[in-house]
């Protein structure tokens, strides 16, 4: 069985935004026993990372340490068309990833005890992001 849905996700600018939940739910909706599940971003200036969901500081320190290496603003960035974090959202998305592929097993995302899945949004302004969600498996 081979299934696909878009999710759309609102962000309120910068930072990470559980969609575990959502994602399961798909999984679960469309009877899927066992496969895999790929989820997919179609933005430059957002991505998906897999973390720690026990606690916050976690995504915080993530934040803090990007914004050292990747700052707003940067000088030596040529690209600005949509401001000051235009570039570096961009250099942002390129570190991290653009689709997570996560196993399902008896029927639910074989994800670890601590494991989250987050869109990280890169800009400082609020988007809509858009993510592909496609299943293969068996039910």
């Amino acid at each position: 069985m081979v299934a696909q849905q878009e999710l759309d996700v609102p962000t309120r600018g910068r930072g990470s935004y559980e969609i575990t939940a959502e994602i399961a739910s798909l999984v679960r909706s469309a009877g899927l026993a066992v496969g895999l599940c790929n989820v997919f971003i179609r933005h430059t200036s957002a991505s998906l990372i897999l973390c720690e969901n026990a606690d916050s500081d976690v995504r915080r320190d993530l934040e803090t340490f990007m914004a050292r290496l990747v700052p707003d603003g940067d000088p030596g960035f040529v690209h600005d068309s949509e401001g000051d974090d235009d570039m570096p959202a961009h250099v942002r998305s390129v570190l991290t990833s653009s689709s997570v592929t996560i196993p399902v097993a008896g029927g639910r995302l074989a994800l670890g005890s601590w494991q989250g899945l987050y869109l990280w949004e890169h800009r400082t302004a609020p988007h809509r992001r858009s993510v592909l969600v496609t299943l293969y498996g068996e039910r």
